[in-house]
Parts: structure tokens; C-alpha cells; sequence
């Protein structure tokens, strides 16, 4: 949580920020959105597989949290885009570290059939860290007078506060013996063949869904472009992140013993409503509404999705699973964000939200062929 705040004080004001500040364009910024979550995504394959290897999910988790800490300085300090580039790149770099370990760590320590509540709830707890980051930022441009380095150094406080606790507060678990025999090397493509229908079903379903979903820094231009002061920029983040923790957990509870897929698709349903109001919305109320809506999606997907994986993927192999199951999602997000710039570039806001319901929908048509999956 303490990292998210960190990073969504940052990230709320960043669009902006390059947008205005150092003239990028909307194709740019989809670019290196979308790189930075590209190679979160790479890095994760290799310290999921790594993390089953050596048995250590915590050594990963706290060099993951430690890298991402000591990049922040970097972006007060950046005197052009060049900088703030290899800031993001280095930042995703220690997500991608540590997210795989992570998520199998709260698999390894949690009973199946409480996964979804559990991952409902690490999504709502980390989703609260991204609603009062935003929220930290406008109050701190408000009294800084549009400060965007001073809410930078600020933000370095809570990012350190994360790499502490981590490193200091949380222990590997003793790991009972499975019989399984380790690999000569981390990574083996025979490995893969491990991983049963179901489980590439559900990379299937999530990959589909992050091509719908580009950046969320796009929500940000488009307030920006309707009239939202440059203080308040955050405040997109703000109220989407409180639906999306809202509704993670009891979300993500309610799914258990039940087909979480029928959930996936609702929430689909609800993220073409919401790219539909904020590609016809020529205000700021409407904007809200889609908004709330792509909140609520998140809550009714992400969680799922970090569940069904660990449902699906082999005990022994679980860091493996979330790797693999990242780096093809986000290999998606990339090209998603790089399409929503050119879109946006080329033709304009709206058409890159009814290109989104468009991927939306695809996806959801999709979905149906994967109703007898078992979930």
C-alpha cells in the first residue's frame, strides 16, 4: 500500500506533467506507458520462474521494492523526458521483480479456498495506497502552487517507508516438503507443459481483457482536456481507485466456490459502458460516471484473475504461472497503450474510447466461447 501511495502520487500527475510540462505527445506518452508496463511484465516471467527455483520469494519481493524505492529521486530531479524514460523503465523493472514472487507468496500461505478473498484483498489494499496517493497530490500541488517537483520528493517518503517494512517485517514461510524435484536450471520450457487447459484458458481471458484496457493515464488527458484544473488531475485516480478497492474484496470473496468467469464478464460488460460515456462525455460529470464504471471493471477483474491463476496453476509452479500469465498480459498492454496514442493522435479522444469498447467487446464475445472452461 505504502508503495502504491508512492508510486500514484507520481503517476497521477506524470500525463500531465509530460504533456505540459515537457511537451510530449499523446502517441509518446502511450509509448512509454506502455514500455514501462511491457517490461514489468518481461521481468516478471524470470522472478516467478526464479522464485520456484530458489525457494526465496521474499529476497525477489525485497529487491523489487528496493529498486522501485531508490528511482524516485529520480523524477524531481529530471531535467528532460529522457530521464523520467529511464526512471519508469527502472521502476517497472523492480515491479516486475517483485510482483510474480508476490502473488505466489500469498498463494503459498493462504488456503484455496479462500484465494479470491485473499487476493480481493491484497487488490483492495493496494488499490487504497493508489487513491490516497492521487489524493496526496492534489492537496500537496494545492499548497505548492503547482509544484510538480516538490510532490515528487514528497513521494520518495512512503516508497523507502515500503522497502523497510518489507524487508525488515515480513518472513519467508517454512515450506513443507513436496516431493517435487527442482530443475537443473530456473527455467525449462518443459515446464510449461505442466500447465493444465484451464490455466491457458485464463491467460487467454486476461490477455483479451488487457488489450480492451489500455493505460489509465489516457482518463487523466481526457479530464485534463474537458476542463479539469492541472491540480486535479489526480483526483481521476481518486475516485477510481476508491470504487475499484471498494469492490475488489467483496468482490473477489463473493467469487469463491463460484465461476469467477461469469464475473470476468460482467465486468467487462461495465468497462464498454464506461469507454462508451467517456468517449461521448463533453463534460465533466459524465466523465465521472465512466470513470466510476472503469473503477468498478478493475474490481471485478483483477483480483479474479490473480485468483483464478493461482487456482489453475501447479502448486510448485505458481510463481511460474503468474510470471507467464504477466508477461503475455502485458505484452498486450503495451500494444494497447501504443494503440489508444495513435488513435488519440490521429482521430481524437472519442475514437480511442470506441476503439476500447470495440476491444471490450471482442473480448466478452470471446469470453462466451470459454463458458464450459471450468474456473
Amino acid at each position: 500500500m505504502l508503495m502504491d501511495i508512492s508510486s500514484e502520487m507520481i503517476h497521477g500527475l506524470l500525463p500531465v506533467y509530460l504533456a505540459v510540462g515537457l511537451g510530449a505527445s499523446m502517441l509518446t506518452i502511450g509509448i512509454i506507458e506502455g514500455v514501462a508496463e511491457a517490461t514489468a511484465a518481461i521481468v516478471k516471467i524470470f522472478s516467478g520462474v526464479l522464485s520456484d527455483y530458489i525457494q526465496k520469494r521474499k529476497l525477489l519481493v525485497s529487491i523489487g521494492y528496493g529498486m522501485a524505492a531508490f528511482t524516485k529521486p529520480i523524477f524531481p530531479l529530471a531535467p528532460v523526458i529522457e530521464w523520467i524514460v529511464a526512471a519508469r523503465f527502472i521502476d517497472r523493472i523492480g515491479k516486475g521483480i517483485r510482483g510474480a514472487p508476490r502473488d505466489a507468496l500469498i498463494a503459498d500461505i493462504t488456503p484455496k479456498a479462500q484465494h479470491g478473498a485473499a487476493y480481493g484483498l491484497r487488490q483492495s489494499m493496494d488499490t487504497v495506497g493508489a487513491f490516497v496517493g492521487p489524493f496526496l497530490a492534489i492537496i500537496c500541488m494545492a499548497f505548492s502552487g503547482n509544484d510538480f517537483g516538490l510532490v515528487f520528493w514528497i513521494a520518495v517518503i512512503p516508497a523507502f517507508a515500503a522497502f523497510a517494512l518489507v524487508h525488515f517485517g515480513v518472513q519467508e514461510p517454512v515450506r513443507a516438503q513436496t516431493g517435487t524435484t527442482l530443475p537443473d536450471a530456473p527455467i525449462q520450457w518443459r515446464e510449461f507443459g505442466k500447465f493444465s487447459g484451464a490455466y491457458w484458458a485464463v491467460v487467454a481471458v486476461g490477455s483479451a481483457l488487457t488489450l480492451a484496457r489500455f493505460s489509465e493515464a489516457f482518463l487523466i488527458l481526457r479530464a485534463q482536456e474537458l476542463g479539469l484544473a492541472l491540480a486535479l488531475a489526480p483526483l481521476v485516480l481518486v475516485v477510481m481507485n476508491i470504487v475499484y478497492s471498494a469492490s475488489a474484496y467483496p468482490i473477489g470473496r463473493f467469487s469463491d466456490g463460484r465461476n469467477r468467469l461469469h464475473l470476468i464478464a460482467a465486468g467487462l460488460v461495465v468497462l464498454i459502458a464506461g469507454d462508451l460515456l467517456m468517449a461521448y462525455s463533453d463534460n465533466l460529470l459524465v466523465l465521472a460516471l465512466g470513470v466510476i464504471l472503469w473503477g468498478l471493471h478493475m474490481g471485478f477483474t483483477q483480483g479474479l484473475l490473480s485468483a483464478l491463476i493461482a487456482d489453475t496453476a501447479p502448486k510448485h509452479l505458481r510463481g511460474t504461472g503468474f510470471g507467464l500469465f504477466n508477461l503475455i498480459t502485458g505484452v498486450m498492454m503495451l500494444a494497447a497503450s501504443i494503440i489508444a496514442g495513435a488513435l488519440w493522435q490521429g482521430f481524437g479522444a472519442s475514437v480511442t474510447f470506441y476503439a476500447g469498447a470495440g476491444f471490450a467487446t471482442l473480448s466478452l464475445l470471446g469470453l462466451a466461447l470459454l463458458r464450459g472452461a471450468k474456473a
